[in-house]
């Protein structure tokens, strides 16, 4: 079962969604690219919390691409920002195993299935989508959901819709299993400090 997800922030972020005029997913991420078309390493820990070393750790492994001039774009940003939404409930090397399912190469995009910047707006849209529900998901409803949303998604070989719902329904349900434990913890810290 997904658990109903009534989050503040914006996904993967440490941003508050109202101030940023409560939006998510390619609305976010246009603020902020408005005004370029790139942003410094010093931004991305603004907008999602993680030190640089954390970072540059992901670049050297792999998990996300290298900074051109020492800026990262909107689709680099928005691999970092799904990044960040599951490593408090999954291992780094299975998130990148996902993403590079549906992705394939991270430095070609030859292979990708979607845009990451497209693939954090779909996570964004499903998660609204949870958050509005007047009740939790169980896995039906979010599958139906995931289809709902997508349905514009312009496959681009076939099958590739289905890597597309499998891979968008591990990132929700790990986005609500890390919320889940972020609760859980603050919850033990405030009975700690009792």
């Amino acid at each position: 079962m997904i658990i109903k997800i009534d989050h503040q922030l914006i996904p993967g972020t440490k941003m508050n969604k109202a101030d940023m005029g409560n939006v998510t997913g390619l609305a976010f991420l246009d603020k902020i690219f408005y005004v370029q078309q790139s942003i410094m390493l010093a931004q991305i820990r603004d907008i999602a919390g993680i030190d640089g070393s954390t970072l540059q750790n992901w670049v050297k492994r792999g998990w996300t691409g290298n900074a051109v001039n020492k800026k990262y774009s909107k689709n680099q940003l928005s691999r970092i920002l799904l990044i960040n939404m599951m490593r408090q409930s999954m291992q780094l090397e299975k998130i990148d195993f996902l993403l590079h399912y549906i992705n394939g190469d991270i430095n070609s995009q030859d292979d990708d299935i979607i845009p990451e910047s497209q693939l954090y707006d779909y996570v964004c849209k499903v998660i609204e989508a949870a958050a509005i529900a007047e009740k939790p998901y169980d896995a039906n409803e979010l599958r139906q959901c995931i289809r709902d949303i997508t349905k514009d998604y312009p496959q681009v070989f076939p099958g590739a819709k289905e890597r597309l719902y499998e891979v968008l329904e591990i990132i929700v349900t790990a986005y609500s299993a890390s919320t889940l434990i972020e609760y859980t913890l603050e919850r033990m810290q405030l009975l700690i400090e009792k």
